[in-house]
């Protein structure tokens, strides 16, 4: 058997799974070769913090129990996983929202949907993974526990806000981690860390948000897989999806994601952006994408430039991807506020300045101005939509920008300026919401490196509901272009 510690970084979740399932590697052992990455070398990325380390272990040995009585195993058997720390919750595990220091403590009785399905699979979730404060910014940092830590360049940020997990599976630590998605928060650090990230059609996996349960409508908001390669968010997406009677909107139908991952784009017509009309990009990150697009050429696809039309600066798409979300961290802090957490008050400087300039805003918004907001996010899905009512894909670098220098004070902030334009720092780099604003799928796929060395990602979006779609396309450039060897790159 080879050495526990080169288990946990060279086995995917589906080969883990498969080999607990043939007994050629107990739970046990993989657990032990997890929490030996782990403690090796988290602390140089402080991608985990928040470890369940016994309760792992002892959750492996009842697993290696289950697999020597020769019980029904689910797909994720034994495998260690983690999840986020921020609107994701695991009854009695402390939730902190993204390090807010007067949530250190903070508990609760409710699951995740995430999280019950994994556990459900069989999976064993060993602790939480950085986020920023709310979830609400590109990147991943926080008052409590500080940045996360990018693999390929410690000094620089691993993108957020599900920084933690896409650090720590493109680190080794973990095969698989939790993003969740309201503007890119999946995509985002998945591009800057070099890994793949996958945000399913609205509805494929169900949210249970309460007490509104329609709080993931505005924008679109998502639970999903990060991975090192495709066939592992397959897998987890097959766990992961399906009807919930608490979610209104939770479709109601099967998709065979793994069948997906042999399905051919040949013949596939392909649209191009490298900007979608609005963005300002960073030449470098174009230069990767315009080459990587064209393997799906070679696998068969029609490529094609096309110009998109969105008549609004990025400066306004930003703003009011932020005007959406700000509402919530209002409510957000009303609620903690009724659970005797008085934050705007109490704990003002647990939050960052830029948190307090749009809860501000959020406070004074009108239904009129709301009504407003939504018949420009219609704009965007007219736009996406006249695309992709002639192709089959949309595919765009990910983000514009090459990820930033970690900041010294818990408050790293997105890029000031990107080409020599002014952008939101919040948001403003990354061509991810759009896709919020509208629902469909997407996915980022490792596309190469720049040429100071630090990863790109490239977007795939496909028609509304068409998962399978999208999966097949990550898949066929996954086959063409390989990157599993680019981990070795990794500065641990």
């Amino acid at each position: 058997m080879k050495a526990k510690e080169n288990l946990a970084t060279t086995d995917s979740a589906a080969t883990l799974a498969a080999k607990i399932r043939r007994k050629e590697v107990s739970p046990v052992e993989v657990m032990d070769a997890a929490i030996a990455r782990i403690e090796t070398h988290n602390s140089k990325i402080n991608a985990l913090i928040v470890l369940h380390l016994e309760e792992a272990r002892k959750s492996a040995k009842a697993a290696e129990a289950a697999v020597m009585r020769g019980d029904k195993l689910g797909p994720l058997y034994g495998v260690p996983v983690a999840m986020k720390d921020c609107f994701d919750f695991k009854p009695g595990w402390v939730c902190t929202f993204g390090g807010v220091r007067a949530l250190k403590n903070w508990t609760t009785t409710s699951y995740c949907v995430w999280a019950e399905r994994m556990e459900k699979a069989g999976a064993i979730i060993v602790g939480k993974t950085n986020s920023p404060i709310f979830g609400f910014r590109g990147t991943c940092d926080n008052y409590l526990f500080g940045p996360s830590k990018n693999p390929f360049d410690l000094s620089k940020n691993t993108g957020g806000s599900s920084g933690g997990s896409a650090g720590a599976v493109a680190a080794g630590l973990l095969p698989l981690c939790e993003g969740t998605d309201g503007g890119g928060s999946t995509r985002i650090p998945a591009s800057w860390s070099g890994v793949y990230g996958y945000k399913a059609s609205y509805g494929r996996v169900p949210l249970v948000a309460r007490p509104d349960a329609f709080s993931g409508t505005v924008p679109f908001i998502f639970e999903g897989p990060i991975t090192r390669t495709v066939e592992d968010a397959a897998l987890a997406m097959g766990v992961l999806a399906g009807y919930d009677s608490r979610d209104p909107f939770a479709l109601d139908d099967t998709v065979n994601f793994m069948a997906a991952l042999k399905a051919s784009v040949k013949g596939k017509r392909i649209a191009y952006t490298r900007n979608f009309g609005v963005f300002p990009v960073d030449p470098r990150i174009t230069a990767v994408t315009d080459k990587a697009v064209l393997a799906f050429a070679e696998a068969g696809a029609h490529v094609e430039d096309v110009e998109i039309t969105i008549n609004r600066s990025h400066w306004e798409l930003s703003e009011l991807w932020c005007r959406f979300v700000a509402p919530k961290q209002v409510a957000a802090l009303e609620s903690f506020k009724r659970e005797g957490v008085d934050i705007l008050r109490d704990h003002h400087d647990d939050m960052p300045p830029e948190f307090w300039y749009w809860d501000e805003i959020g406070r004074k918004l009108t239904v009129t101005q709301f009504i407003d907001d939504q018949g420009v996010r219609s704009e965007v899905v007219d736009a996406l939509r006249t695309v992709l009512d002639s192709f089959d894909y949309l595919v765009s670098p990910t983000l514009a920008a090459l990820p930033v220098d970690n900041a010294a004070d818990g408050n790293t902030l997105g890029p000031a300026e990107v080409n020599g334009e002014k952008i939101n720092r919040l948001i403003g780099w990354c061509m991810t919401y759009l896709i919020n604003f509208t629902g469909n799928p997407a996915a980022t796929v490792p596309a190469g490196f720049a040429d100071n060395g630090m990863p790109v990602g490239m977007q795939i979006v496909g028609k509304r509901y068409d998962d399978v779609g999208v999966i097949a396309a990550s898949a066929a450039f996954e086959r063409v272009r390989p990157w599993i060897d680019t981990y070795q790159k990794c500065k641990l």
